[in-house]
């Protein structure tokens, strides 16, 4: 442990968050605060296959790759429990697909609803860097859409313990036990305690 802060690291360019999602991002910022210097930026990344840490490490190193610099990404999986974990990674696509009502149809054979959400955020600190991944879980069930339709599949999801969808929920509320806010909160404290340097330009921002 007496090591670690001898191979402090030092940056000369904030975090990039991958994202093209202006919801997400607005979630991120409001999670994470003045906590890490980053920027976001929309890259055309190529669309994975395969376990969800694996998916989001190889995204990671492909964006460090491209900015030169480190970088964080995240995935996101909806998971029904009795499909084995799907639709996973891919409910992005099944969304755009059947959209909400389908995302339910697929559970009508089953009387088992339960679903978790799952956010893996993978940081790169530099494009040879072997990226770190953070995960966070939220379980819950699928019920039919309730609340506003602005932010993915929200509106399906109700979290154990609460009567309210993420969608209905007031934001501050979701910030604080969501996939998201979980797997935020072990990026912060690993940049706590890796201790990394910024030494920014304020030009940078």
């Amino acid at each position: 442990m007496g090591c670690a802060k001898a191979s402090m690291m030092v940056f000369r360019q904030p975090v990039t968050f991958v994202t093209g999602n202006a919801k997400k991002l607005e979630e991120v910022r409001a999670i994470l605060g003045n906590s890490i210097p980053f920027q976001s930026l929309q890259l055309d990344l190529p669309e994975l296959q395969g376990e969800p840490q694996d998916i989001s490490k190889e995204k990671a190193r492909l964006a460090a790759k491209q900015v030169d610099g480190p970088v964080l990404v995240e995935d996101t999986c909806l998971c029904y429990n009795a499909l084995q974990g799907l639709p996973g990674p891919y409910i992005k696509w099944f969304l755009q697909k059947i959209g909400h009502e389908g995302l339910n149809n697929l559970l009508m054979a089953y009387e088992d609803k339960s679903a978790y959400a799952l956010c893996i955020f993978s940081l790169a600190l530099g494009p040879n860097a072997e990226p770190i991944t953070f995960a966070g879980k939220t379980p819950g069930k699928i019920v039919l859409p309730r609340g506003p339709n602005d932010f993915g599949w929200d509106p399906i999801f109700l979290p154990d313990g609460y009567d309210q969808t993420y969608a209905e929920m007031p934001k501050e509320v979701k910030n604080t036990i969501s996939h998201r806010y979980k797997a935020l909160a072990l990026v912060k404290s690993h940049f706590a305690e890796a201790g990394y340097i910024f030494k920014l330009d304020d030009s940078t921002f």
